[in-house]
C-alpha cells in the first residue's frame, strides 16, 4: 500500500521545483535518511508552502527516487557542493497557480506544528480534507498492482544495429520529455543511453544495447549506475539472450534482479514507431511544433 508524505519548503524552493522538471531533495542525516529509505515509487505527496504561505497547496505521485552527485539548485551551483543528495522526481496531480497561494491554500491548526519537520508521513484525513478543500476526490486506500504487459508477436525482424538501436531510445526519451543522451560517462566506462529529467540531474533511467558481445559488462555497468544513482535500469537485448541474461540475475547480480528490465529489441523497435508516428501526426495536427 502506497504511504502519504508530507513534503515542506519555501515558495522559493517550490517554484525553482516546479519549473525545474519536478525534483526534490532531503539533506543527508540520519532520521532524513530512515524516512527517504522508507519513500517508495508511487507514493503520494502534499506540497506544503512556508510562511508566508503556511499552507498545503497541491499533490502529486512520485515517479523515482536517486541520489544525487551533482550540483543542481542555486545554493549547491554556488558552493560548488551537493547540499541535498536524497532526490526524487514526483508528478504533479493539481496545485494552484502561485498567485493563489496564500488566499487558496488548505490551512490547518496543527499543521503548523507538525510542518516543523521538511518531510514526513501523513495519515489519510489529513490527505483527504487537504483533497477537497482544494476541489479534488478523496484519495482511496486501495492499490491497485501493476498489470503484466503481453507484447505481441512483431514476426521477423531485419538485424539490429547497435547504434539504430541506441539512437531509438535516445528518441523515444526526448518524446517522453526527458534528455536522451548516448555514451553517458561512469567511472572510466560509458552507459549506452541514459534519460535525464534536467541538464544538471543524474541519470533517472540507464540503458545498456546488447547485440552480440558481453552481457556480464553490461549488467555491471547497468548495477553501477543503480547502486551509484538509484537509476531505472534495463537491458535491451533479442530474446536469444533472456536465458544468459537470467542467469547472470539469479546469480552474480541477484542485487538488482527485482530492479532491472529486459526490453526485446523488437518490441523497442515497434515502440520507437509508434512514439515517431504519434508525433508526426501531432505535429500535423499542429499540437506540436
Amino acid at each position: 500500500m502506497n504511504q502519504y508524505w508530507l513534503v515542506v519548503g519555501t515558495p522559493r524552493n517550490w517554484n525553482f521545483a516546479f519549473t525545474n522538471g519536478n525534483i526534490w531533495g532531503l539533506k543527508q542525516f540520519r532520521e532524513m535518511t530512515s524516512l527517504w529509505n522508507l519513500l517508495e515509487e508511487g507514493d503520494k505527496l502534499l506540497f506544503y508552502v512556508a510562511s508566508p504561505v503556511s499552507g498545503i497547496v497541491g499533490c502529486g505521485r512520485v515517479t523515482t527516487k536517486f541520489r544525487q552527485t551533482n550540483p543542481l539548485w542555486p545554493d549547491e551551483i554556488r558552493r560548488g557542493t551537493v547540499l541535498w543528495p536524497l532526490r526524487f522526481e514526483y508528478d504533479v496531480e493539481y496545485c494552484l497557480s502561485p498567485q493563489l497561494w496564500q488566499t487558496r491554500c488548505y490551512k490547518e491548526q496543527d499543521l503548523q506544528l507538525i510542518t516543523r519537520m521538511v518531510f514526513q508521513c501523513t495519515p489519510i484525513n489529513l490527505v483527504n480534507r487537504a483533497r477537497s478543500h482544494l476541489g479534488l476526490p478523496p484519495e482511496p486506500v486501495p492499490v491497485r498492482p501493476y498489470a503484466e504487459v503481453s507484447v505481441p508477436d512483431l514476426g521477423p525482424q531485419e538485424p539490429f544495429d547497435h547504434e539504430s538501436i541506441k539512437r531509438q531510445i535516445v528518441e523515444i526519451g526526448n518524446i517522453q520529455g526527458f534528455i536522451g543522451e548516448d555514451e553517458y560517462p561512469i567511472n572510466g566506462n560509458r552507459l549506452d543511453v541514459v534519460w535525464r529529467r534536467v541538464e544538471r540531474s543524474v541519470p533517472t533511467y540507464a540503458f545498456e544495447v546488447q547485440v552480440g558481445g558481453d552481457i556480464y559488462h553490461a549488467l555491471a555497468k547497468l548495477k553501477h549506475a543503480y547502486d551509484l544513482w538509484n537509476s531505472h535500469i534495463f537491458l535491451a537485448a533479442t530474446l536469444a539472450e533472456r536465458p544468459r541474461y537470467e542467469e547472470l540475475l539469479a546469480g552474480t547480480f541477484h542485487e538488482i534482479e527485482n530492479r532491472i528490465g529486459f526490453l526485446d529489441l523488437s518490441a523497442l523497435s515497434e515502440l520507437h514507431r509508434r512514439k515517431m508516428s504519434y508525433k508526426e501526426l501531432e505535429r500535423a495536427l499542429g499540437i506540436i511544433r
